[in-house]
């Protein structure tokens, strides 16, 4: 495993880390979690990212994970790198969700007592608040880190110009903004506008989520819709209806392309992503051991000739 050094931190975090978003809730094989999280772990992904929300139900990925590290990894917390987050609705009324001082601080003590930590590496702003004070906000991170509860400070879903009002506030606080954990993949690429420069700028790492777009951007369904994946499950966020014939046509040349390459197309898509100098991480999700071997596989090859960006752009754009 290749290390990246976060922004202008002090921090490293391997090439590929480890979401927690699907596959580690009440409703998943707990067997099948720990056989996942130890194999990311024996391939040197010691990074762990989860959030408050996470499941289904909510909780229950940081509850489960809290069991699988007493029992697995009690022994190395220090060469692992765990991140949570709060931001999103987590429980009922004024204070459950989005960026007051009231929400952040009880969010990130019930995310502690559920993973039975006494500390975090990373704890982000899952998402800008219209309502509450960006001072307000950013105040918190400092007071948290501070505290003892987290070592570094980051945001998810800020637009470039709030992530830059953020960073300036937390850099005058003497706490910086150290990472940013925006949606990117070959679909999703708002971030390309104007974020990867802001983060440049403010020496900010980045680490991706959904690089293969809930699943869409591998080779599952070339052929329909299997039971076991995301569009299958009742529970999944990608639904049958966004498998369009369009995308389907565009997924089936960009695979065509990896054939050619070498690799398999979840593979092309994370390197397409790494290739990028601004890009510290990225994070994948993964339902079976095999999807970990397949993501690592991805760093034998994170290069492209000028050619194939051509032939992966005019895919995209027709």
């Amino acid at each position: 495993m290749t290390y990246k050094r976060v922004g202008r931190s002090g921090l490293k975090l391997p090439l590929i880390s480890l979401g927690l978003w699907h596959n580690f809730g009440d409703v998943d094989n707990v067997e099948n979690m720990r056989q996942i999280l130890r194999h990311a772990f024996d391939l040197g992904i010691t990074h762990f990212d989860l959030a408050n929300n996470y499941g289904p139900p909510p909780g229950s990925a940081e509850t489960n994970f809290g069991k699988i590290l007493k029992k697995d990894f009690s022994h190395h917390r220090d060469e692992m790198i765990i991140s949570s987050k709060a931001g999103y609705l987590m429980w009922p009324g004024p204070y459950g969700e989005w960026g007051s001082r009231k929400h952040l601080i009880s969010s990130l003590d019930q995310s502690l007592n559920r993973m039975g930590l006494d500390y975090v590496d990373i704890f982000y702003h899952h998402r800008p608040d219209p309502d509450t004070p960006l001072e307000e906000t950013m105040g918190t991170l400092d007071q948290i880190v501070r505290s003892g509860k987290a070592l570094y400070v980051g945001v998810s879903n800020y637009p470039a110009d709030k992530t830059k009002q953020a960073a300036q506030i937390l850099r005058s606080l003497g706490t910086p903004c150290v990472i940013h954990q925006p949606k990117y993949s070959l679909f999703e690429r708002w971030v390309e506008k104007e974020l990867l420069t802001t983060l440049n700028e403010e020496g900010i790492g980045c680490i991706p989520f959904s690089p293969l777009a809930q699943g869409l951007l591998t080779d599952k369904y070339l052929k329909g819709i299997p039971a076991d994946s995301r569009a299958g499950k009742p529970h999944g966020f990608l639904r049958p209806e966004q498998i369009t014939t369009e995308k389907l046509s565009k997924v089936r040349r960009l695979n065509d392309l990896t054939i050619k390459r070498g690799q398999t197309l979840a593979q092309m898509s994370l390197s397409w992503i790494l290739r990028r100098p601004e890009i510290t991480s990225v994070l994948i999700g993964a339902s079976k051991v095999s999807h970990i071997d397949d993501a690592v596989g991805s760093l034998e090859n994170i290069s492209f000739s000028q050619e194939e960006l051509n032939v992966i752009e005019s895919i995209l754009n027709t």
